[in-house]
Formats: C-alpha cells, structure tokens, sequence
C-alpha cells in the first residue's frame, strides 16, 4: 500500500471533522418517502418480471430523493445524481416493457399452452410463436354437443388441439375413446394421409363440454414442416407419442370373455376384434384355449383349404376309415395384412388403420 492510499483512509477514517451533535430535526416526508420506495423497491424477485417490478419501485424513489435535493438541501450534484438514477430507471423499464412485448404471448391461453406442453420440451418461445402463428393465433371454440367432425362427411383438411374441455370419439354410434386437454383432435387422420392425399374422418368427434382449441390449416402447416426441419421433428414427437395414447386408452374397451384384459400390442388382437361366424351362429364353436386356461390370446380360426381349384382331390374320407382332423392353426397376421380400409369395422376401429406406426420410446428423435 503506498501512501497516497494511505492519507485517502486516514482521512476518511481519523480526519475527518467529527459530528458535534445528533440533529433531532427530520429531513422532509419527500426524503423518507422516497426511501421508502427504495426499500419496497429491493424486495423484488430475478427474471425479467423481477427487473421490472424493481425498476418501477426506484423510478419514484430517486425522483423523490431529486426533488428533496433540490427543496430541503438545495444541494445541486444531490438533485443531478438522483435525478440521473431516476432516468436511467426508467430507460430500463422501457427496455424491458419493449422485450416482455416481443417475447410475449397473444393471450393467457397461449400462455398457459406453453408453460405446460412446450416449456418441458425447451422448445423456444419466438419457436412457439412461429408455430401458433402458422394457425393465425386463434383459439376456437366448440359448444356442448357439437360435432368437430362426422364420419364419413367431414374432410380431413386441418390439424387440432384441444386446449380446454373434453372431446368424445365415436364410431356409428359406439363410443371408442375420449380426447383430453393438451391432447391431439385428429392425430390418427393427420398420419393416415399424405400431403397430397384427400380423405374423410372415419368416426365422430363431438363435445362433451365447452372446448377451445387452436387449428393449423393442413397445406399451411405442411409448408411450415417442410421449412424448419426443428419444428418437423417436434410434431412428428408429438404426434406419435398422441396416437400411442389413443391406442393405448382403447385397451379400457377390450375384454376377452373371460374377463381377462387385452393388451393391443399381442399380435392376436387382431383375430380377437374380428367377428367369429361360427360364433354368431351358434354361441360355443370356439375352440379350447392352447396352454393355460383362460388364455385370451387365442381365438378359432376355421382353417381353409389350400388348393379350393383343385377338382381332382376328394375332400371327403374314404369309407372305413376314420379321419384324421386337422388340428386348427393360428393364423398370425403379418404387416400386409393389417386392417385396411375395406376391411368390416369389427375388426379395428377404423381411426387407426391407415395411421403410420406411433414412435417408440427408443426412437424418439432429439430435438
């Protein structure tokens, strides 16, 4: 420490005219006001809501103490320094009105739609923004009983979700599933179909309650998928991990008769939906279930004939001889002969049966 420093603390500390008494005369209710502010002003939080609410609180506050610099004290650097903090406050309160307007949201449903699907998934805001925008930032609404879409009728030419409210699905009157917030509308009828592809939806969705939801026109939203890849994956994780819910909530319906509960991932669900002839005729002509009682995965399938052209083969036994029956075998669907559009509707709801394969867990890509 060299000397010059030295002399500055004795100064301060030791030199300095001491006080030769406490004034009992106060400064002023501008001065206390002020201070006041001050105080209220420092209690505020982080982030920019926390900035803001400080910078309003020390905006007054400085101009009080600027206003009792220049009353009370008469002291002109007391009136320019507070007077000097005062505008630099509120520079920085209009800095940051400007930003929370540029980053903000359209309305507290926006809002509220971020903060509890896209903030998890650290998707950007200005990146949500783009995608709301691609829907022109409007929120629709649907009333109690009203139909968002009839099978057969409505074309498939837009993508939904729900913000609020609940959505029933249903097939000719049958009741399949039901849509909850923050969940797709139409998922299923968005992957069945290519962009350049015509459809109708295949069952009806209809309000339970009052619903509001946002919509992207499908030719717009597609244009908006093919121009920000980061995007593209992000709808393509949320929809795949929606029609896997969907499909999922139909295990609620699906009961072997013996009450055991089905899991549409066994490959032999696909026979257990398809309608028995011989059961509908005569109630019983099931065959035993292979292994364990009760098994559900197993249904009779009449066997047929491998060669029905063949006329020069006897289908029936020689006389005396008794015949040697076939045992049944389990026909198990392979990937061409999963249900199609013409196949009877008992055999899967048809809402999925166009629809590409939901992600797996394991290839859900990194956004």
């Amino acid at each position: 420490m060299n000397s010059g420093d030295s002399s500055l603390i004795d100064a301060v500390f030791y030199n300095h005219t001491p006080c030769d008494g406490w004034t009992n005369n106060t400064e002023g209710a501008i001065y206390h006001l002020g201070n006041t502010i001050l105080f209220l002003g420092y209690m505020g939080g982080s982030g920019a809501y926390g900035a803001l609410y400080i910078f309003s609180f020390l905006a007054p506050a400085f101009l009080c103490l600027a206003l009792w610099g220049w009353l009370t004290v008469c002291g002109l650097d007391v009136f320019i320094w507070n007077l000097l903090l005062m505008l630099q406050c509120l520079a920085q309160v209009c800095h940051l009105i400007f930003r929370l307007m540029r980053d903000g949201l359209a309305n507290e449903e926006f809002s509220a739609l971020y903060t509890a699907v896209y903030l998890p998934l650290d998707v950007p805001v200005q990146v949500f923004k783009e995608i709301t925008g691609a829907g022109e930032n409007k929120v629709l609404s649907l009333a109690v009983e009203e139909t968002y879409a009839v099978e057969g009728k409505t074309p498939i030419d837009q993508l939904s979700f729900l913000l609020s409210g609940r959505i029933r699905v249903s097939l000719e009157g049958q009741f399949l599933h039901y849509i909850f917030p923050h969940q797709f509308l139409d998922s299923p009828e968005w992957e069945s179909l290519r962009p350049a592809e015509e459809g109708n939806f295949q069952v009806t969705l209809t309000a339970e309650t009052d619903c509001r939801y946002i919509s992207w026109r499908r030719r717009r939203l597609y244009l908006l998928l093919s121009k920000d890849r980061y995007i593209a994956r992000l709808f393509s994780v949320m929809l795949g991990s929606d029609i896997a819910d969907k499909l999922y909530s139909l295990n609620d319906k699906l009961f072997a008769k013996s009450g055991v509960r089905l899991d549409i991932r066994l490959p032999s669900l696909y026979h257990v939906l398809a309608p028995s002839p011989q059961g509908s005729e005569g109630g019983s002509a099931s065959s035993p279930p292979r292994g364990s009682l009760g098994d559900p995965t197993v249904v009779k399938v009449d066997p047929a004939p491998s060669n029905q052209g063949s006329g020069t083969r006897n289908p029936q036994p020689d006389q005396g001889k008794s015949p040697n029956p076939k045992p049944p075998h389990q026909h198990w669907p392979s990937d061409t002969e999963m249900p199609s559009e013409d196949d009877p509707p008992g055999r899967f709801p048809p809402r999925y049966q166009r629809g590409r394969a939901p992600l797996a867990p394991n290839d859900t890509p990194k956004l």
